[in-house]
């Protein structure tokens, strides 16, 4: 069986660069570019607007002589305007060879946004398109609120596709402006336009107000289209754009007759650099990127995988790079608490792991939070066993003083061998952490990465007596989280940070 082969653009740093509060830096936007064109392999990438500010200027230039070097200057976008020249002139002093010109796709916007016939507007475009082509840029068209111009005003669209099939333009890019169209429509618009334009390549551009942009976009694949835009993360205006994880996913897993360029083992580290860049955490329920899409919670579950893999769907976690997980908690049972117990090599008789399993349903109805790092005090606790401690903060002075940088003296006991550091830093916990890093490089051992770091109340708490601080860190071999309570911020950081330094001894 021949397969269609569909174009993925990715346009996080441009229409994803929208969700409000997102701005990319320059090396944020080369790095990601980097990322999207290199490691994930998408087809073409979008990467901002002309004319918005000298910082876009400078970034775009960056990546356009960077894709310039790698031969890839051509699948870098650029969205243009219809301003007389303006978005032109701009792009020629950026290096950039392609631009997506935003046109108008419904009557409604020509009318009450420009104030122009149709007629006048064709005549701008063509100007416009002529001479980005003298200029040796690329041109492929917006038709912008084209959803709405199908349903209220398609005769105007019908004038417009066959205007344009008079032009030099590569491409037609169809936009659900206000994610406003249902998975149906999607399917019969996008089909009624290939039918009479058969020869024009058409890309579907939605978003996710009412939560069917995947929908959508498999429909407008079904329906014969021959490009998607896409976001990581569904980043984006309003309610965000068609996410790019979850539609890779959908595409190769259920239209096994379309071919797409994606690298599925990258969507993950993509979506987790977006989530740093942006400061948005990804949702832990969000489909094959989430924290927990790949956990399983109950303890049925986590038997019915040892019988047969009964739980097991074609999203295999491997296929994103990561890894299955058993999750602790009140819903746990003996299974989940094996898998865990299996992870750390521990091994308990059945009343040992009966003891143990009852306790973590204990913390789970206080809604605790438990992890697999917890196991082993929590083994500790309950059976009474003397786990070794290898590592102890024995002492610790933290000092903060207004205009000068917070200090801290740090007592470490590592396998009996006591350890003093002193060093300052940005806050208390960061002269805390610069002192213990002193102290490991003395004894020539790593620390892993801290990658993320959370305060809050304690769940199920009306209370600011304790907060618990919650510290994922990354070392060469995974991710762990790591979690300390205590009435001071810092000092349930410094617990946490404990645990972590036996964890890894």
């Amino acid at each position: 069986m021949t397969k269609r082969t569909i174009e993925i653009m990715d346009t996080t740093l441009r229409d994803g660069e929208q969700t409000s509060g997102v701005s990319f830096s320059i090396s944020e936007k080369l790095t990601l570019s980097r990322l999207l064109l290199g490691e994930l392999n998408v087809d073409r990438i979008e990467i901002a607007s002309a004319r918005v500010s000298v910082g876009e200027l400078n970034a775009v230039k960056e990546i356009t002589q960077w894709a310039k070097s790698e031969g890839l200057d051509r699948r870098v976008e650029i969205l243009g305007f219809v301003d007389g020249g303006t978005s032109i002139d701009w792009m020629i002093e950026t290096g950039a060879k392609v631009q997506n010109l935003l046109t108008k796709g419904s009557l409604n916007h020509l009318k009450h946004q420009l104030k122009k016939t149709p007629d006048q507007h064709f005549k701008d475009i063509e100007k416009n398109v002529l001479a980005a082509k003298k200029e040796g840029i690329d041109t492929n068209v917006y038709l912008e609120d084209w959803s709405n111009g199908m349903r209220n005003s398609k005769d105007y669209v019908n004038e417009y596709l066959s205007f344009v099939t008079t032009l030099p333009v590569k491409r037609v890019l169809l936009p659900d402006t206000l994610g406003v169209m249902t998975y149906y429509e999607t399917y019969a618009f996008i089909s009624e336009v290939i039918k009479k334009y058969p020869e024009i390549h058409f890309d579907f551009h939605g978003h996710n107000d009412y939560d069917l942009s995947v929908a959508n976009a498999m429909e407008a694949v079904r329906a014969g289209c021959h490009g998607l835009h896409l976001t990581v993360n569904g980043m984006g205006e309003r309610a965000g754009n068609t996410p790019m994880a979850s539609t890779v996913a959908t595409l190769k897993d259920f239209l096994p007759n379309i071919k797409i360029s994606i690298n599925e083992s990258s969507l993950y580290k993509v979506s987790k650099l977006v989530a740093t860049f942006t400061g948005f955490r990804i949702p832990v329920n969000k489909p094959v990127v989430g924290q927990n899409v790949f956990t399983q919670t109950a303890g049925i579950h986590a038997d019915g995988d040892k019988k047969n893999n009964l739980y097991f769907n074609d999203l295999l976690p491997e296929r994103f790079g990561r890894t299955r997980e058993y999750a602790l908690g009140k819903t746990s049972g003996k299974a989940n608490i094996q898998k865990n117990l299996q992870k750390l090599g521990v091994t308990l008789n059945d009343d040992e792991v009966k003891k143990v399993t009852q306790r973590i349903i204990e913390l789970g109805d206080k809604k605790e939070i438990v992890t697999t790092e917890d196991l082993p005090y929590i083994i500790s606790d309950v059976l009474k066993s003397n786990i070794e401690q290898k590592v102890a903060v024995k002492s610790y002075v933290l000092t903060h003083s207004k205009g000068l940088r917070p200090t801290t003296a740090v007592s470490l006991e590592i396998e009996g061998e006591l350890l003093e550091e002193n060093a300052s830093g940005d806050g208390q916990f960061d002269a805390f952490m610069n002192a213990i890093k002193k102290i490991y490089l003395r004894k020539n051992k790593e620390l892993p990465v801290l990658i993320d770091y959370a305060v809050r109340i304690p769940p199920g708490s009306n209370s600011d007596a304790l907060c618990e601080t919650l510290i994922t860190w990354k070392s060469y071999k995974k991710e762990f989280i790591t979690r300390g309570l205590d009435s001071d911020q810092t000092v349930s950081a410094i617990k946490a940070t404990e645990k972590m330094l036996n964890i890894i001894s």
